[in-house]
């Protein structure tokens, strides 16, 4: 241990169950959370509201340097996302936040802007990472990595589901490429393209439904954080 308050990173793709896991570990373990997905998609729908071009990469980068933003970890695992003290939490997850993030993502600026901020989450008693670089990049010596995957197929259909249950039309084959575009975008990128830790924990979500994914992180937090489980 760093002497430091421990962090506990959780990257992946989209799809894969990143958010609930991070929101249920942080409530477990009374942790800070921080969605690093959410601080581009938050930039992106910042610049948007500005009439900004998100190729302008120094426009963009000082709207990242001055995001005013809270994050809420809630036992109902529900988006606790505060802009400026507005609830934009069902607002980013939208796909138009979703394709401008993944672009915005990509400019060095932008992550230079942020890298410091992400950092400066850590606080005790500890902090729940949430991203695709956190324990490449951000939190390279962080007590516990984990990395979850899960099959293209499963991850469209499991934003289907979502986008039905909100009553949003949505065709099961576009998301499917949608998705497929933008892990090969985030594979191949030059600035911390998207890729397990070497000493991250793997674990494929595809056949696991969210307890026993959750049950699995537990195990491994409380073994290399030395926590004591609470009922």
């Amino acid at each position: 241990m760093s002497g430091q308050p421990p962090v506990i990173t959780v990257d992946g793709p989209s799809g894969v169950g990143k958010g609930t896991l991070c929101q249920w570990l942080a409530t477990r373990l009374g942790f800070h959370l921080l969605d690093s997905g959410a601080l581009y998609r938050l930039t992106a729908l910042a610049a948007l509201r500005q009439g900004l071009a998100l190729e302008d990469e120094n426009a963009v980068a000082a709207v990242a340097a001055s995001l005013d933003v809270r994050f809420v970890a809630r036992a109902d695992c529900s988006p606790g996302i505060l802009l400026a003290d507005e609830e934009v939490g069902d607002r980013i997850r939208g796909e138009d936040c979703g394709a401008a993030a993944s672009r915005v993502a990509a400019l060095p600026a932008v992550r230079a802007a942020l890298l410091q901020r992400q950092r400066d989450f850590r606080r005790s008693p500890g902090l729940v990472a949430d991203g695709r670089d956190m324990g490449t990049v951000v939190f390279p010596a962080a007590e516990l990595k984990l990395f979850l995957t899960a099959s293209a197929a499963e991850r469209a259909r499991r934003r289907y589901k979502q986008l039905s249950e909100k009553g949003i039309d949505a065709n099961l084959e576009s998301l499917a490429n949608e998705i497929a575009a933008r892990d090969a975008r985030d594979a191949e990128r030059a600035v911390a393209p998207l890729k397990p830790a070497v000493d991250a924990q793997i674990l494929d979500t595809t056949q696991l439904d969210i307890p026993e994914v959750c049950d699995w992180a537990l195990k491994w937090a409380i073994r290399r954080l030395g926590l004591m489980e609470n009922p």
